[in-house]
């Protein structure tokens, strides 16, 4: 996990000099300055985890400076420091939002403790706020065929590395899910996870949203606004549906990728950022860059380690464990005696093609478990759509011909997932010319490390 960024701002040089060293000695990583003027202009292109702020300062002094920083960044951690504690000057600082107050002379166990309690009451709020989002999101990859375990495996090589990761997938299929995975498997995991849908959001506050914007930048900013990028610092940023972004954006995001460091909407200071960037797309993005609307350096940037989400009519057999799964959950959550489906009606879920993937059938199981108060459900309880068509055993295909397909993609995944997703070996396994497996692999859109 990177390490804590902290701000020491002091005017005397002694002091700033003793609490670098002994906060490097700790393990962070240490900025100073010498005046309010100067950490207001630092916050403005920097993030820190905590800021060390004196309250005796030349200018504005520590307790103006704490005022503006909540201003501008509410959820900001400061831990006030001063040679002339009193309690009165205590209590103002607790009431402007500072997380505590030390008195000089300083020693080394009385700042650590002091920071190491802003840090950990940091850390379990953001916590806090990520449980509370996950429960409204599960985190449970559900599934046992051939397609998921090879996902897993994926997920378990590359979610410790820093490596960018591009999730391609139909809507529906889980590609935030996998997002989710990745981060909460790596070095990360301590830090924020920020999601963003570039398709939900309109093509003239897109810019605002990821990099943040100062007051005044545009008609509506009344106050400055942290962007994304700035509130995964540390963390992962997901970018969801990233074909959907203009150009223009598309030129920015490839800047901060390549430099680490971005300007908000409205701002000449450029902000330093350390974050790990996984993209999604349910477009195929190289028929997009041959169309012109998707850059090809940005999809090299973010086509590192390139994912594959399966449509849930690609991997039935995993249907009868979703149901079941989506069965208990919704139960649990409405209070409902346990549900179970008849054999038959479990077939016909298998059978159908799912448009709208795990999402259709989670949204559809949610709400037999809400309109039908019968305990067993039967083929005549599931929605017109599913039964719209005959019944298929659901390892058969429409024709002679898709079965073929379907089988070939599953034969070739079983090999790629017994040679380590080893592209060389699996040829030589399946006694096929490795350039023909990979046009194979590029016709059933099978991704390989």
């Amino acid at each position: 996990m990177p390490e804590a960024r902290i701000l020491v701002v002091d005017d005397e040089e002694n002091v700033r000099l003793s609490l670098e060293g002994v906060l490097q000695d700790e393990g962070y990583e240490v900025h100073s300055c010498a005046s309010g003027e100067e950490c207001l202009e630092l916050l403005e292109r920097r993030s820190f985890d905590l800021i060390l702020l004196d309250v005796w300062l030349p200018g504005k002094d520590g307790l103006e400076v704490l005022r503006q920083i909540r201003q501008q960044r509410p959820r900001q951690y400061v831990v006030m420091i001063s040679g002339h504690g009193t309690i009165e000057t205590a209590v103002r600082s607790t009431k402007q939002g500072a997380f505590d107050f030390v008195e000089k002379p300083l020693t080394t166990e009385k700042v650590v403790l002091a920071i190491e309690h802003a840090l950990e009451h940091e850390r379990l709020a953001r916590e806090n706020q990520d449980l509370r989002r996950q429960l409204q999101q599960d985190t449970v990859m559900i599934g046992n065929s051939v397609p998921m375990l090879a996902l897993r495996q994926q997920i378990e090589y590359a979610a410790p590395t820093e490596g960018r990761i591009l999730i391609y997938g139909e809507n529906g299929t889980g590609k935030e899910l996998v997002a989710r995975l990745l981060h909460l498997r790596s070095h990360r995991r301590d830090r924020a996870f920020v999601d963003v849908n570039c398709a939900a959001i309109p093509e003239d506050l897109i810019e605002a949203e990821l990099f943040g914007a100062v007051k005044g930048a545009f008609t509506g900013a009344d106050e400055s606004r942290t962007g994304k990028f700035e509130q995964a610092h540390g963390g992962t940023l997901f970018l969801d549906e990233v074909g959907d972004m203009s150009l223009k954006t598309q030129a920015k995001v490839l800047r901060v990728l390549e430099e680490q460091r971005f300007h908000p909407v409205g701002s000449s200071r450029a902000m330093e950022v350390d974050v790990r960037v996984i993209a999604a797309t349910n477009m195929d993005l190289e028929a997009e860059i041959e169309k012109g609307t998707f850059r090809q350096d940005l999809f090299f940037r973010l086509n590192v380690i390139p994912f594959e989400v399966p449509a849930l009519r690609d991997r039935r057999e995993d249907v009868p464990l979703l149901t079941e799964y989506f069965l208990e959950m919704f139960c649990r959550r409405y209070g409902k005696p346990p549900k179970k489906l008849a054999p038959k009606a479990l077939e016909k879920l298998a059978a159908y093609d799912w448009p709208g993937n795990v999402r259709e059938l989670k949204n559809m199981v949610e709400r037999l478990v809400i309109m039908l108060p019968q305990e067993s459900l039967r083929v005549a309880d599931l929605p017109a759509a599913v039964l719209g068509g005959p019944l298929q055993d659901p390892g058969q295909a429409a024709s002679l011909q898709q079965a073929r397909r379907r089988f070939e993609k599953k034969y070739i995944l079983e090999k790629l997932l017994e040679n380590g997703g080893n592209v060389s070996r699996t040829a030589e396994a399946i006694g096929m010319e490795r350039t023909h497996l990979h046009r194979k692999l590029k016709d059933y859109r099978i991704r390989v490390k």
